[in-house]
């Protein structure tokens, strides 16, 4: 980045960034970036999917153009939704996943995205909170159908597959042996109201009949919202982070004008392991990389990591988005090692911290030097980055990007240089607020500033620091699990007096959550504690080890110490 666009410290203390104005916005909403990639690109590949066999099949530019206005005009036509009507998405990284996004977008409806991980329960709240009245389920999961839209306002269910858009024949062969072979497709739920195919197939002739697109937009304004994305809290269960179309565009439109000028248009390839239900993916993967003509690999599979052998065989992939626990794994495997991609021009890591080591190894290793950034939901995904083309800085998330403004915050007062305090934000890019919860909203947005609960500092040169978080948060692999999700889970089972989760490091996954549990008979063990929580959450959110105790510490007025809690797991549990 140029010195003269660097960050200055004015007199309040507050870190201004490079600027950024209307006229560096790349769209007006989202479908726009969309429609333009699909007008300058054409007929080169934009979407390829592979599987842990090696089968793959790729759609180009002009096809995702024409199959996401399939989509729209088949939601509006078809479904009659209506403007502002919320359609869930619960899928693996597939063909599908980014037709049904688009579509759902220049439809003039909002996207949410689910875990397809999540256990009914999960599934059930996002749902309900967001008012979802459309849901398209992938086949693997739909054993969850039933119970997770039961009490939600969800109409009707549509039936994805990992084959979706592959060739007729291939994807009739590969469908039988996933189902009759491999068993790894259950049976579904509900009786679906259609498949993507059907809803495709229909939305094409809608299309042929003369059908305009382009009118859904019509009263739809900038400052709408476009996804409902959900974030945990230290509190309570899952929010709905309001990101709207001008949010998505202007992140999207402040990354492209610090290094889009380093991308290779129209030849550049990049594998997307990260899930697009996750918004690093679809929005600095999918939607970004569009923009530069990027042919994006999705992986819908990617553990083990022995998979991805054949990907990087039948591609040449020259960006690696990913996180630190996916560099490591890598610079363990012997395929891998013994025979390093070569191709690669650009890695990033963000969602967790990147070890100085693994980065250190990785670049010596593959050549290729690996960019870390900063970001959190609630800022639609990035806050900050390092240049392409700069030196690493060890620890460093790199500079504010275009339009961030930053403050670091102690005690309710701005901090200098140097000096840890809490981040706070300001930009286009913070979301509009959480879905449904205005409090929660006023507690973490002031006058503009989203406070972020990471406690982080501003080095003499404008590079941002991030060193630890306020919040109680453990990061699995990339992935934010809170402790009172868990705890919740914890003391609803029978024989568990009290229970407090922690985080400590783990070098697989980065963190590994350690509960402690109050019995209330010596009967409860670690095993059928395990056990229940696999019934009830999410496999990364389940407690790798259970720790029987007397009493938890706590404070004075018997809050648990948390904090107290966690520095006795460092020293008692292992870091594998």
């Amino acid at each position: 980045m140029p010195a003269d666009s660097s960050p200055i410290l004015d007199e309040n203390l507050i870190y201004q960034a490079a600027p950024f104005t209307d006229a560096d916005m790349l769209a007006t909403h989202v479908s726009g970036l969309v429609d333009s990639s699909v007008s300058e690109y054409g007929d080169k590949p934009a979407f390829s999917c592979v599987l842990p066999t090696g089968h793959s099949a790729t759609i180009s530019f002009a096809e995702l153009g024409r199959y996401s206005d399939a989509v729209a005009v088949y939601l509006r036509e078809e479904l009659g939704l209506k403007k502002g009507d919320v359609v869930a998405i619960q899928c693996l990284n597939t063909l599908a996943y980014p037709v049904l996004a688009f579509g759902i977008l220049k439809a003039g409806l909002i996207v949410t995205n689910l875990n397809p991980l999540y256990t009914a329960d999960e599934s059930q709240h996002q749902l309900k909170d967001s008012g979802a009245k459309i849901l398209f389920l992938v086949d693997v999961f739909g054993h969850c159908a039933h119970e997770a839209t039961k009490g939600t306002g969800v109409q009707k269910i549509f039936k994805l597959s990992l084959l979706d858009l592959f060739p007729g024949v291939q994807r009739a062969l590969l469908g039988f042996a996933l189902k009759y072979v491999k068993k790894s497709v259950p049976n579904f739920a509900v009786k679906p109201a259609g498949t993507f195919q059907d809803v495709l197939n229909a939305g094409l002739k809608l299309l042929d009949k003369g059908q305009n697109v382009d009118e859904y937009l019509d009263g739809v304004e900038p400052s709408d919202a476009a996804i409902f994305q959900y974030t945990g809290g230290t509190t309570g269960r899952s929010k709905g982070a309001e990101l709207t179309h001008n949010n998505v565009v202007a992140n999207i439109s402040q990354g492209n004008k610090v290094n889009a000028s380093k991308y290779e248009k129209g030849k550049e390839t990049m594998m997307l392991l990260l899930p697009l239900y996750h918004v690093y993916a679809l929005a600095v993967g999918a939607l970004a990389s569009m923009h530069t003509g990027t042919h994006i690999v999705l992986v819908p599979v990617p553990r083990p990591l022995s998979n991805l052998k054949v990907v990087f065989e039948k591609f040449n992939i020259t960006i690696l988005p990913g996180i630190n626990t996916l560099y490591l794994g890598l610079l363990q495997e012997e395929w891998f090692i013994n025979d390093p991609v070569k191709t690669l021009r650009f890695c990033y890591s963000g969602a967790a911290p990147l070890q100085p080591a693994t980065a250190e190894a990785w670049e010596e290793l593959t050549g290729a030097k690996i960019y870390e950034g900063y970001g959190l939901t609630e800022g639609t995904c990035a806050v900050s980055t390092m240049p392409l083309g700069q030196k690493r800085r060890t620890g460093s998330v790199g500079l504010p990007l275009p339009g961030v403004e930053i403050r670091i915050v102690l005690d309710g007062k701005d901090v200098p240089k140097g000096k840890n305090g809490e981040v706070w934000i300001r930009g286009p890019q913070v979301m509009k607020g959480y879905l449904n919860r205005p409090e929660a909203t006023a507690e973490t947005i002031e006058n503009g500033w989203l406070k972020t609960g990471d406690v982080g500092y501003v080095d003499d040169d404008g590079f941002l620091y991030i060193v630890d978080r306020m919040k109680d948060m453990v990061i699995v692999s990339g992935f934010n699990v809170y402790p009172t999700d868990i705890e919740d889970v914890l003391t609803r089972m029978g024989g568990v007096t009290e229970a407090a989760v922690v985080g400590v490091p783990s070098t697989a996954t980065g963190e590994k959550v350690v509960a402690y549990i109050v019995p209330e008979t010596s009967a409860l063990t670690d095993k059928s504690v395990m056990n229940y929580c696999k019934e009830h959450l999410t496999n990364y959110k389940c407690p790798k080890i259970v720790k029987f105790v007397d009493e938890l510490p706590k404070s004075p007025v018997g809050k648990v110490l948390r904090r107290e809690l966690r520095d006795i797991a460092h020293k008692e549990i292992d870091h594998s």
